[in-house]
C-alpha cells in the first residue's frame, strides 16, 4: 500500500524527522489561504500515488497567492499517468544548500533490509544506478539483529558525508529504520533529504506498506486510497500493474515470472508496455480483468501471456482468456505460453474457441515471437 506524500510526512513528523510546514488542499480557495499563511511563497505538490509527477508538472513553485491560484487551476483535474489530481500539498519553500537520497527497502533477493544512500538527491534512484552507480552506497541489515550504529558510521564514512552532518544523519537513519520495522513497510524513502539552515529536512516522503501486514495496522489501513488509473484498478483486484513505455503487453503469474518475461523481451530487441502480475492461483475472472486492463492501453500492439501453472490452473486461465476475447472484443494478437497444471486442457479450450492466439512451448520462444508481431503492427 502506497501512502500519499502528506500522509508519509505525518508519520515522519511523529518519529522526529524534520519536514517543511505544509497543509493539504482539496479546493482552490484552500490553496490561497494556505499560501497566504506560509507568507505568499510556496511549493504546490500534486498528491498522486504514481511516480514521475515532477516531470509531469505536478510540482510547481509559486511566488505569490495569485500565482498559486493560477497554478492550482491547472493542477486540479489534471491527470498524471492516468491518476486524477484531487489533492494538492501546499508547502513552504526551503533554502536548500545540498540534496541527498536516503531510504530503507526490503531486499527479497538478499533476504535482508537495505539501507541506501546517495549524495545525488532529487533524482530517481534508478537513474542514478544507470548513470552514476558509484554514487550509490548500501548497507545490508540482517532482520534478526537489526540496525547497528557501526553500520551507519561505515555508510557515512564510505560515502564521505561531511562530519558535521553525522549526528543528525544518524538520528534520521535510526528514525526511518523504526518507521520501516514498526509499520512493516517495504520501503521508506526520503528523496531529497535537504541540507538547510534549519538542518536536515525531508523535502519529499515515500512509504510503501506491506499489504499482508495491514490487518495489524488499522490506523494505516484507514489511510488506504486506490489510484484512479490502471494501477488502481489492478490493485483493487489484487494484481500488480506498472505502465511502461513499450508496445508489448505482459501478463504473468508471479512477480518473478513477470520480471523474467520483461527481461527476455528486452533481450530479443523489444520493449514491454507494462508489468502485470496476476499472482498465484488466478482464476478465469481475474484473468479476464487482466486483459480488460491491457485493452485500455492504446500502446499495446501484442500481448505476451506467460503462465507456469502450479497453484494456477491453466484451464481456468484459458477460460478467462476466452471470456475476455469474446466479451471485450479484444483484437490485439496474443502470444501464449501455458505450462503446468492442466496445460493440455487449457490449450484445448483455447484451440476450440479462439483462432487469433498463438501458443508457444517456451517463454524464450514467446518473447521472440511477441517482438516479431509487434514490429509488424
Amino acid at each position: 500500500m502506497k501512502l500519499y506524500e502528506f500522509q508519509a510526512k505525518q508519520i515522519f513528523a511523529r518519529y522526529g524527522i524534520k519536514i517543511p510546514r505544509g497543509e493539504v488542499a482539496e479546493k482552490i480557495e484552500d490553496i490561497a489561504k494556505i499560501t497566504e499563511k506560509l507568507g505568499g511563497k510556496a511549493v504546490l505538490k500534486a498528491q498522486v500515488l504514481v511516480g514521475g509527477r515532477g516531470k509531469a508538472g505536478g510540482i510547481r513553485k509559486v511566488e505569490s497567492v495569485a500565482q498559486a491560484i493560477e497554478v492550482a487551476k491547472e493542477m486540479f483535474g489534471k491527470s498524471i499517468k492516468g491518476e486524477k489530481i484531487t489533492k494538492v500539498y501546499v508547502e513552504e519553500l526551503s533554502d536548500v544548500k545540498k540534496e541527498f537520497y536516503l531510504s530503507i527497502a526490503l531486499d527479497r533477493v538478499e533476504k535482508c533490509f537495505s539501507l541506501i544512500y546517495s549524495p545525488e538527491g532529487g533524482v530517481d534512484i534508478e537513474e542514478i544506478a544507470v548513470k552514476s552507480p558509484e554514487k550509490i552506497f548500501k548497507v545490508k541489515i540482517d532482520p534478526r539483529w537489526g540496525l547497528w550504529d557501526y553500520q551507519i558510521r561505515k555508510l557515512l564514512s564510505e560515502a564521505k558525508v561531511p562530519q558535521e552532518l553525522w549526528r543528525e544523519m544518524t538520528t534520521i537513519v535510526k528514525a526511518i529504520y523504526r518507521i520501516f520495522v514498526e509499520n512493516e513497510a517495504e520501503l521508506v524513502e526520503i528523496n531529497p533529504l535537504a541540507v538547510t539552515s534549519q538542518g536536515l529536512i525531508a523535502l519529499d516522503a515515500k512509504i510503501v506498506i506491506d499489504d499482508n501486514a495491514l490487518f495489524r495496522h488499522k490506523d494505516l489501513e484507514s489511510m488506504r486510497t486506490f489510484s484512479e488509473g490502471l494501477e488502481g484498478i489492478a490493485e483493487r483486484e489484487g494484481m500488480n500493474y506498472v505502465k511502461l513505455d513499450g508496445n508489448i503487453g505482459v501478463i504473468a503469474n508471479g512477480a518473478g515470472m513477470a520480471m523474467a518475461t520483461m527481461d527476455l523481451i528486452y533481450l530479443v530487441g523489444g520493449k514491454p508496455a507494462n508489468f502485470l502480475d496476476i499472482g498465484g492461483g488466478a482464476g478465469a475472472e481475474l484473468t479476464k480483468k487482466a486483459f480488460e486492463i491491457l485493452s485500455k492501453d492504446k500502446d499495446v500492439k501484442v500481448i505476451f501471456m506467460n503462465v507456469f501453472g502450479g497453484i494456477t490452473r491453466c484451464d481456468e486461465v484459458a477460460r478467462g482468456i476466452v471470456k475476455a476475447f469474446k466479451e471485450l472484443k479484444i483484437e490485439v494478437p496474443l502470444v501464449l505460453r501455458l505450462s503446468g497444471t492442466n496445460e493440455e486442457e487449457g490449450r484445448k479450450i483455447i484451440a476450440e474457441n479462439l483462432k487469433n492466439v498463438e501458443i508457444v512451448e517456451t517463454m524464450e520462444e514467446g518473447a521472440k515471437r511477441a517482438v516479431e508481431v509487434a514490429k509488424c503492427r
